[in-house]
């Protein structure tokens, strides 16, 4: 079992960025107004905010780093670790971390990692920087969590097109021997690879003219194999299957209840999704924040925007307990258990453009 009991770190702050452009489903071309109104109404996601083709990930985490290291007001010489949690980076090579140390001034010194994760992206992020600062080498780490996922896929595919937002998040950790543990247990199907892939691009199956041979599959999906695809059943599937198991052993093992629990953040993937975990662990409504009607599915940086979106007033003015839950690209599962302290930073969603 991959567990972690991770000693001496705080979340010092958070906060997230998105495209000013707003995009309801109903703006789809491939959708009528009444399938637009059905999809709000089951799926949940009304909203989302989109790009432009020029403005990448590493775009949205560079404001939302900028914003988050003024109101903290570290010095950008004290930063140790940057981390970038995306599957949409500026290049194949090199890593985006690196582009991002060079953007945002950092030092040289900087340790930067690129985790192309998916929808686990923060939560890998968290363990990975938290485990960094936990012997006191280093001390502060910025985590920069989002996607531009959209343009991954085709246009043309009804089951993907409308349930992806743009963003970037960014939180920060510090080394702190009075923080209360953050614990933080992963898993992973990897026999489940292919409900969740790219066919064409990498090394495996490299880009030819064949990868951008569109394919009618019916049910308004069109794509070629260079298009993200999913499949719809077999994540479904997955997600209200193996998640809240560990949810529940996660409750189980460290005496977590509805009780002493402030919130459940679960990857807002859709509202079927979310409200089947829900009814499964018989949650409290008023304990699980939604924002995917606001903003969509936003992959890694899901966790990160419930608490910057949602939990804004309270992370500043009293201490939480959150449990954190978040599926996906694997395909992979993580549970975390993370307290927080009324010092907490949270910046406002801010738009850019």
């Amino acid at each position: 079992m991959a567990r972690w009991e991770i000693k001496n770190v705080a979340v010092r702050g958070v906060t997230g960025t998105v495209p000013n452009h707003a995009v309801k489903t109903a703006d789809f071309d491939i959708f009528t107004k009444e399938e637009a109104e059905i999809f709000d109404n089951t799926v949940g996601i009304k909203n989302r905010y989109i790009g432009p083709d020029d403005v990448c990930t590493s775009d949205l985490c560079f404001d939302a780093a900028e914003r988050l290291i003024a109101a903290l007001g570290w010095e950008k010489e004290s930063i140790d670790v940057l981390v970038f949690g995306s599957v949409t980076g500026d290049y194949k090579t090199p890593p985006t971390a690196g582009i991002l140390q060079h953007r945002l001034g950092l030092p040289t010194s900087t340790f930067v990692l690129d985790i192309p994760m998916g929808c686990c992206g923060s939560m890998y992020a968290i363990n990975v920087a938290g485990n960094l600062l936990s012997a006191g080498n280093v001390k502060r780490a910025l985590l920069l969590v989002g996607d531009t996922a959209l343009r991954m896929g085709s246009m043309k595919d009804k089951s993907r097109v409308p349930l992806f937002g743009d963003s970037g998040t960014a939180m920060a950790l510090e080394y702190d021997p009075s923080a209360e543990d953050i614990i933080i247990e992963f898993n992973t199907l990897g026999s489940g690879y292919e409900a969740l892939i790219t066919p064409h691009g990498g090394f495996r199956h490299p880009i030819t003219p064949e990868s951008f041979v569109e394919e009618d599959y019916g049910n308004g999906i069109i794509r070629a194999p260079k298009d993200t695809l999913i499949n719809g059943m077999d994540v479904f599937s997955f997600a209200i299957s193996r998640p809240p198991i560990s949810i529940k052993q996660m409750m189980e093992r460290y005496e977590l209840t509805t009780d002493n629990v402030d919130y459940f953040l679960i990857h807002q993937a859709n509202k079927l999704i979310v409200d089947r975990i829900v009814k499964k662990l018989k949650l409290p409504l008023e304990k699980v924040p939604y924002d995917l009607q606001e903003f969509g599915n936003l992959g890694g940086a899901s966790v990160p925007m419930l608490m910057t979106y949602n939990l804004a007033d309270e992370l500043q003015k009293r201490p939480l307990t959150l449990l954190c839950s978040s599926f996906g690209l694997g395909l992979t599962w993580g549970t975390m258990v993370l307290r927080t302290t009324p010092e907490c930073v949270v910046e406002r969603v801010n738009h850019l453009g």
